[in-house]
Parts: C-alpha cells; structure tokens; sequence
C-alpha cells in the first residue's frame, strides 16, 4: 500500500518561489500550474506572518495554515502523482520535478523563523482549545521542533539541506525501480506450466526465447506455476536485482545522510526519529515486538518448512532436495492441488473483474450506507484527469440524503513504465472552509491485475481478490474521513495504524454470505462451489509460518539499515546475514533486493508496520465476526470510530474506544493458524 501524507503530515514547508529556483535544478522543467500553485502559497504564508502577534487567533494563523497546505496540495497532487502512471515519459519528468519542487519548498517553509515566530506567538497566549483545534497547535509545534528551530541557525540550515539532497536522491531511487527494464529470456521447456495467457502476453527475443518482464502478474504467475526449479530460480534472481547495484549505492548515501539528520535533531538512530510520532514511538519497542512474537510464529514456520520440503522431495524423487525461496510459492500451489483439491487458476475463473467490482460496491453499500456511481465520462467537467483508457472515476455519496462524501479512481491493469504494484494514493483530503464549504476528499486505486483477452475477461486470483479488497480498505478510509482540517483527513493517521483498516478488510473475500454475492464462474455464472471454498479456508493457513517471516525479515532489514551506527552499512551484507538469522531458508548469495525495495522511501524505518498493525486489523474484525460480517450496524460502527475521525485522535485511544478494551494479539495468532493459549 502507498498512501500520500502531504496535507501537512509535517510543516516541512516553503522558500519562496524565487528562492525555489535556485535549489530546484529542474525547476525549468515544473509544471506552470505548480509554480503559481508556488507562488499563491507563499503570498498566503506571507499574509500569515503580517499579522499583529496580539490580532493571532487559531483561525487566522493555524487554521489559515491548514487552509494553505490544503490549497497547495490540491493543485500539485495530482501533477506528482502522474509520474507513477502516466504513458508519457515528459509528463512523467515533469512530474518529478514537481515533486522535487514542492517537496524542497515544504522543507523550507519548517526553517522559516518568521513563520515559526508567528505560530509560537499564537501558542504563548495559552489558547483553551479542544479536539482538532487542540491537536493541530500541538502537532505544529511538535513538527517545528522535528524540523530543528529549536537547533542553532548553522544546524538548522544543515538539516535543510540534507533533506533536499534526500528528496533527490529518494525520488531517483524511485524512479530506478519504476523505469527498471530487467527481464530474463527462458526457453518454451523451462516455461512449462505457465498459465497460457500469461505465455501469450510475452514477447520473443533472440533465438525465439521467451521474454519474461517483472511486472506482477507474470513474476507471479512463473513463482507458482512453472515446473522448472531452475527457471524459477533464475526469474527469482533477476527480480531480486531490480533497480541494479546504481539503486544500492543510491540507498546507501541515503542512509548516511538520514542518519546525520537523525543525530543533528538530538535522536540516537533514523528510527527513534522517524516513529517517534508513532504508535511504537522507538526501536526498542520495535525491537521488542518481534523478540516476542518470532519464537511464537517460528513453530508454524518450521511445521510449514516441514510440509513444503516434503512436497518438493516427493514431486523431485530426491529424499535429499532442499526448499528455496523460489520454490515456497511453487510448492504452495501443488499443496494446495494435492492436499486441497484447490487450482488457483481454476478459482480464478469464478473472479471475473467486474463481478468482484460489483460485489465489492454491493458490500461496502450495505455495510457502511454509501452508494457508487461511475462517472468517468463526467470526469473533464469535474476537473479531474483521465490519464489512461483503463481508468474509471467513480462518485461515493451517502444514501441517507445523497450527499456526495468523496471520488476514487481505479487503474487496475499493467503497463509500461507504471507504478508495478497495488497502492492507494490520497490525492485531496477532506475539509471544512471558513464559510463552511466541504471539499470532498478524492484517492486513487492502483494495482496490476492480469489484463482481459480477446477472448476472456480479466480473471483474478484470490490472492488478487483480497489486495484488491485491501486497497479498496484505504480507500474508504480516505473517503469516510469526516475531519475538519486537511491535516488529519482519511489515512492521516500514524503510518503504524494506516494499514489495519484495509488489512481487516481482507477478511471479507473469505466468507462464504460474501462470496455468494459476486464469486460466480465467467462463463456459466455457477456461484462458487461451497466445496471449493470450504477447502479454500481449511488452506488459508498454509504457508501462514513462512509468509509472516518474511514480513519479519523486510522490517527487520528496514530496522538495521536505520539503527546502523551513523547510517554506515553494507546493505547486502546485512540483507544476508538477516535473511540466516530471521528466516529458515539458506541465504542466496548475489541478489540485492533493497534496490527494488521501494518502502524504502517513504517507510523508512517503518515496515514494521505491516505485522504491528495486522495485530489490531485482527482484533476489530472481531467485532464483525460477532455481529455480522454483512451487519450494517457493525459496518456504522467502525465507519463512526475508526474510518470517519482519521487522525483526529490517539491511536491507542480510538482502538480502546471501538474495542472496549485493551487490544490483544489472540486474533492475529488465529489468523496465523496458530493457538494463542499454547
């Protein structure tokens, strides 16, 4: 998932657009629109800080503040976002260099002093706040001190600007994975099993071999399905090489310069600043979580190592053969033909694109009160782009009342140059104006799902059925915000909670009320055999062990690289030596895979996440488990407590107030397979 926080995740912003140019080497090549979209905010910032400090009033300063990023973001969002999707190479520069511009003016505006003089002169008259109001004054000067005004003018001055260098060279970290042309050429023999459409949609190169791209689907589809161990392995290898050795240099001089502004701000490590505003708040607790959940997950990882090796030494005849990581999805897929009578590709069959799409609406219709209209051909007189044939636009509104709560794209299929995984992008948040106007918030769905054929319409795994529900998660959250301020619109919430509302959405695909709704056979209409799915859930689990270790073994990587002593680490080395210590496979040597590890940039010492927050995605659905899955009370419920107030509140405080409770980790360890009495 990839979300955008800049509706002022942090005041990290504005020099001026004069001075802008200066910085920004590609400033020739920004979008017009986002340089007067430049110069309006700095004529806003301006009028801010001519206010009398005894005429300050939260509205005329830190609302007026919020009104700017709002504004701002607004009119450059969508310019940074076509870098990611757009056909068209200069469209996609111009983006970057959009982003290059906004993001050195944002970390400008947090080491203006008059700015910062402003705010504290607001904040030295004790103003009795509540609610929003409260947290966003507290939130600012929170920000400015992260930002270093509280460091000496030549400390300050540095912080600045290690981060414009850190903006460069992460968007050209970026730019490698997405421009990334890496293939590997393989015979029509070393192919056997691929699923035919995906061998269709391959071109031919020298000598007639195959060429197979890294794009998800295909990279997909040869992990669990071609027949050669050695095939695998070499596709596996030439995935784990993306973005080249250029990208491991790039992600090393960005470690250096991450940990120096670290240090430069009075923090110990990347991580201890980066999730200070988090829910972990520190390495240690980090740290702790996986100390004490690794051993309990090691027992499924081991009893799943045991089975997978086993498949593969009966189906090899080689009492001796070891388990790889590229056979773990290979021999998922035969246990699950063998032990479950499940064929993926055959479920895939009753997941025709547009019925999961139409079950997706149904669902989400009844649960949480809203309704869905296309209005893609609508999209010019509203303003919004349409950037590929491939994109919809649809309006979200309230059936009580009709009114309109927000818009969602969707581009769902592969491309050339585009963005190569699932994501969800905030592109306009949420707020309320002075003269109580609402902006409606907008997202965008991304993914990479097969394309449809001539002769057949796209068709998704189950696996694809479930990110896509995922996706579709944050994007209600974006949606269903019913904030105040831009600043704590939709997902704007701490980066180690985003993912629980779309990872508990997942839940849903498993369900046999919900699947009936829209998992119906392309060609027949045969709604899916409760056999099939009852098999389906006895499997859920398999493979459970291993999976969760990887996840372990990703953040815990992110974790070294931003504990690493001034930020000095040979990121291969350590990629290694972890993958020995945190998972049961032998080390393969040659693969460099934090080239193409995009989180990277953005999740920065904040992977750890994705289990962190699976943890509490676990413990809500329980609610619905209780009620419903299909209960429109339950769906009102969370909609109120979690999904409408984004960041308004402490994120352990919303969980105890939708839960009644303190969380628990029993249902995660459900979700693994696992007894959590044992």
């Amino acid at each position: 998932m990839r979300t955008r926080f800049n509706t002022i995740p942090r005041l990290t912003l504005a020099l001026g657009i004069g001075a802008l140019m200066s910085v920004c080497a590609q400033a020739q090549e920004v979008p017009a629109k986002v340089k007067e979209a430049l110069k309006r905010a700095d004529a806003e910032v301006a009028a801010i800080i001519k206010i009398p400090d005894n005429q300050r009033t939260f509205d005329n300063t830190l609302g007026a503040l919020d009104d700017m990023s709002v504004r701002l973001d607004n009119e450059t969002s969508l310019p940074i976002f076509m870098q990611y999707v757009s056909t068209d190479a200069k469209v996609r520069d111009d983006s970057r260099a959009a982003e290059e511009a906004v993001s050195n003016w944002q970390i400008a505006l947090g080491k203006r002093e008059d700015l910062y003089r402003a705010v504290k002169a607001y904040a030295a008259k004790s103003p009795r706040l509540e609610g929003e109001q409260k947290r966003l004054l507290e939130f600012t000067l929170r920000d400015y001190r992260r930002a270093g005004m509280e460091l000496p003018a030549d400390k300050r001055e540095r912080v600045k600007q290690i981060e414009i260098e850190l903006q460069k060279l992460s968007t050209q970290f970026q730019t490698n994975i997405y421009e990334d042309e890496t293939v590997a050429f393989l015979t029509a023999k070393e192919l056997k099993g691929l699923p035919a459409d995906i061998l269709k949609r391959l071109s031919r190169g020298v000598d007639d071999l195959y060429v197979v791209t890294m794009d998800g689907p295909t990279f997909n589809a040869v992990m669990d399905y071609v027949e050669d161990g050695n095939a695998r392995k070499k596709v596996w290898y030439a995935y784990k090489r993306r973005g080249g050795k250029r990208n491991v240099t790039q992600l090393e001089k960005i470690l250096k310069l991450r940990a120096e502004a670290a240090g430069l701000l009075g923090f110990k490590n990347t991580v201890d600043y980066n999730i200070e505003t988090r829910m972990a708040k520190n390495s240690q607790t980090v740290a702790k979580f996986y100390s004490e959940l690794r051993p309990i997950v090691r027992k499924k990882a081991q009893l799943d190592y045991n089975e997978f090796v086993a498949a593969k030494r009966r189906h090899t005849g080689d009492k001796n053969a070891k388990l790889y990581p590229w056979d773990q999805s290979y021999y998922k897929q035969r246990l699950l033909k063998e032990k479950y009578a499940i064929d993926s590709q055959k479920v895939a069959e009753y997941f025709p694109v547009d019925r999961v799409f139409d079950g997706l609406f149904q669902i989400t219709s009844s649960l949480y009160g809203i309704e869905f209209k296309d209005v893609t051909k609508d999209a010019a007189s509203l303003g919004l782009p349409i950037w590929h044939e491939d994109v919809k636009l649809f309006a979200i509104s309230d059936k009580k009342g009709g009114e309109l709560l927000g818009h969602i794209y969707t581009d769902l299929f592969p491309r050339e140059n585009k963005y190569n995984h699932a994501a969800c992008w905030g592109l306009m948040a949420r707020k309320v104006w002075s003269d109580g106007k609402v902006q409606k918030p907008l997202a965008a769905l991304v993914c990479n799902f097969t394309k449809p054929t001539a002769d057949k319409p796209s068709l998704m795994t189950h696996d694809e059925v479930e990110t896509f529900f995922h996706e579709f998660g944050h994007g209600l959250h974006q949606i269903l915000t019913e904030t105040k301020y831009g600043r704590f619109s939709g997902t704007a919430v701490a980066r180690d909670f985003v993912e629980a509302p779309s990872q508990m959405f997942e839940n849903w695909v498993w369900d046999p009320s919900v699947l009936k709704l829209f998992a119906k056979h392309y060609k027949t209409g045969e709604v899916l055999p409760a056999k099939l799915l009852q098999n389906m859930k006895s499997a859920q689990t398999l493979g459970s062990g291993l999976e969760a270790e990887h996840q372990f073994y990703y953040g815990m990587v992110d974790q070294a690289y931003h504990t690493a002593e001034a930020g000095k680490v040979d990121t291969t080395k350590v990629g290694v030596d972890l993958l020995r210590e945190v998972e049961l496979y032998e080390a393969p040597v040659g693969t460099y895979f934090q080239s193409a590890f995009g989180h990277l940039m953005g999740y920065e010492g904040a992977y750890y996440g994705y289990q962190w927050s699976l943890v509490y995605a676990q413990d809500m659905f329980q609610r619905f488990n209780e009620l419903g899955i299909l209960n429109p009370e339950a769906g009102q419920y969370y909609r109120k407590k979690i999904l409408a107030r984004g960041g308004t509140m402490d994120e352990n405080e919303m969980l105890r107030d939708y839960l009644g409770r303190e969380p628990n980790m029993d249902a995660y360890l459900r979700h693994l397979g696992l007894d959590p009495k044992k």
